[in-house]
């Protein structure tokens, strides 16, 4: 199942490379109504985050955000399977907690992907000072678990709204950098084992970036729907 979902994934991926589809692909789920819970706390997120890293999207600031990316995933992840314990006679419930938890992994998967790659990124442009760009991330993926994983408890809906906001400005981030570094990133060949590794093969820093934008933008809509299923009570 996780393979069909990669390979399903991968197809994704690379049809958005077409602008009138990701076009189209983005608007079917841009103004997500948030609650204000989530909507505070995606704020204070990105806030936070941009004073620390700035404004201006660089490999460093996506390491940092590469490294907080893969947390809510890890969250699910686990609050499905302690879940799991309590409702396993529920097959009903049962089934929506296994979904998630496939879900979950898979994204970790890609997000673990983004970080080593660009960790490797910002080694080689020295953006990537221990405190700033690997200390302070951390700090900032044990306040995002906490607050991810007590939402889900709550309602799962805040969770993946959370995340939604999460996966919105990096999209946004990744848009802009690719947007205004094009042809100096189609210049950059990429050499980086671990993509070979994941079975993605971009020929250009400006590929590689644009597969990542697109990778954030999928998570983002897949947030949405599963707002969407658990505000509709189908989840």
């Amino acid at each position: 199942m996780k393979s069909l979902h990669k390979h399903s994934h991968e197809e994704m991926v690379l049809s958005l490379t077409h602008e009138e589809s990701l076009k189209e692909y983005k608007e079917s789920a841009d103004g997500l109504k948030i609650h204000w819970l989530p909507s505070i706390l995606g704020t204070l997120l990105v806030t936070l985050g941009n004073l620390v890293f700035g404004e201006k999207p660089s490999y460093g600031k996506f390491k940092a955000v590469e490294v907080i990316a893969r947390i809510p995933y890890q969250s699910w992840e686990v609050a499905s399977y302690m879940f799991l314990t309590m409702f396993y006679a529920n097959e009903k419930k049962a089934i929506e907690l296994i979904h998630t938890s496939h879900f979950g992994r898979a994204a970790q998967d890609n997000e673990t992907m983004h970080v080593i790659v660009i960790s490797q990124l910002a080694k080689k442009y020295n953006q990537d000072s221990f405190f700033r760009h690997t200390f302070i991330p951390l700090a900032f993926s044990f306040f995002y678990f906490t607050a991810s994983f007590i939402l889900y408890i709550i309602n799962p809906k805040y969770s993946f709204e959370l995340n939604y906001l999460f996966e919105s400005h990096a999209f946004d981030q990744y848009s802009r950098f690719v947007t205004e570094n094009a042809e100096d990133l189609r210049s950059k060949a990429v050499m980086i084992e671990f993509l070979e590794h994941y079975g993605r093969f971009p020929k250009s820093e400006y590929e590689l970036f644009v597969s990542i934008r697109n990778d954030e933008l999928i998570h983002r809509n897949a947030s949405a729907h599963a707002v969407e299923k658990y505000s509709k009570g189908k989840a």
